[in-house]
């Protein structure tokens, strides 16, 4: 048998997939070191600052027993939902949106931890859920609330994004539960039906022009379709090897809007060119590979539920904020993981990595075999 030089600590960690998650902050942290001008502050320092805070936050979370994470699903999702309510009543403005609540040492956004405490709710509700019930309305019903009434809450912010996201990771979990596709057919019907109505009476003003830009930018290229049209411009000039580190004209001139945030993507996207945005897909594709390989794994339902749901909840994230930039979806506000400046999609994200971390070591514990190669 092999000896390993490692620490049984350390020999159990998914290295390949913590490389590249280092590897990608690294990245992320040169982005926005350049679209800072060329300086650590104020971006990247306390991006990599962050990082570090939460890593160690998510080695802690890999180390939960299942017990504790099963039992903690209910208190958890209904700490962050009065949270969203107080942010309701107290929470502190910015960019016209009422999203965080000053805690003091941290401006904490609830609607971000909502993603992934909606996620180990609704994991531990379905495994304890008789098979027989899962085809039934005992089910749908207190589900649905569970993914709705955060959502409008998050939706009075107003935050379309991330209530969208908040839909994803729910439905993805309702889905590896095994509810009959009809339920999801007829809900793609209603939604259908229900999309203009939301469109003309539940969005707000700019969020109506945000879809009729994504519809056609060049309408209105000095308005809401700029962020697309200087994001395309962005990332088309960057070729095939890009600009060179530091020579971004879109970020560097102020074309760009949101070149350390929602835009990190286009402005790494001009200086390092198409190879630079590979390597971001494929380090995204081994994180979500690794993590949907942990649910397979996983050595019961509510593990195998809440891997999944973590997997679409990063998924989304990176998803959605890549055709955002490139045109392919609306202007939602929604961060490149492990990329974009933020404090509260910095920790979101390592709460899912140290979630399914912690999956992962329970399926080692119970003797499932191997995840990830």
């Amino acid at each position: 048998m092999r000896q390993s030089i490692l620490p049984p600590v350390l020999e159990s960690q998914p290295w390949a997939v913590l490389i590249t998650l280092f590897t990608l902050i690294a990245f992320g942290g040169a982005v926005l070191y350049s679209a800072a001008g060329g300086s650590m502050s104020p971006y990247a320092t306390s991006h990599i600052v962050r990082f570090c805070v939460f890593l160690v936050m998510a080695l802690v979370i890999s180390y939960m027993p299942r017990d504790l994470a099963f039992m903690a699903a209910y208190p958890v999702y209904l700490v962050v939902l009065l949270l969203l309510v107080g942010v309701e009543a107290l929470g502190a403005m910015g960019g016209g949106s009422q999203r965080w609540l000053e805690l003091g040492f941290i401006r904490l956004q609830p609607s971000e931890l909502m993603k992934p405490a909606v996620v180990l709710a609704l994991a531990a509700f379905f495994h304890t859920l008789p098979a027989g019930m899962i085809a039934s309305w005992r089910s749908i019903v207190p589900a649905g609330v569970a993914i709705f009434l955060p959502m409008g809450l998050v939706l009075m912010q107003p935050d379309l994004g991330t209530a969208l996201a908040i839909a994803f990771g729910g439905v993805v979990v309702l889905f590896l539960a095994g509810l009959p596709m009809k339920w999801f057919a007829g809900g793609a019907v209603a939604a259908m039906i229900a999309a203009p109505l939301a469109f003309f009476f539940g969005l707000k003003e700019y969020q109506q022009r945000r879809v009729t830009t994504f519809l056609d930018p060049e309408s209105d290229p000095l308005g809401q379709g700029y962020h697309i049209t200087q994001s395309k411009i962005a990332i088309g000039s960057g070729g095939i090897t890009g600009k060179g580190f530091g020579e971004g004209s879109q970020s560097h001139l102020n074309y760009l809007p949101e070149p350390h945030t929602d835009f990190v993507f286009a402005t790494m996207a001009e200086e390092w060119g198409l190879l630079g945005g590979l390597f971001v897909l494929l380090a995204f594709g081994i994180i979500i590979r690794w993590g949907w390989t942990v649910s397979r794994n996983a050595p019961d339902r509510f593990s195998r539920l809440f891997a999944g749901g973590l997997v679409a909840t990063i998924f989304f994230y990176a998803g959605i904020n890549l055709m955002m930039v490139m045109g392919l979806a609306p202007v939602v506000g929604i961060p490149l993981p492990f990329m974009s400046h933020g404090g509260s999609s910095m920790l979101t994200n390592m709460i899912c990595i140290g979630s399914l971390m912690m999956v992962e070591r329970w399926s080692r514990k119970s003797g499932a075999r191997g995840t990830f190669t």
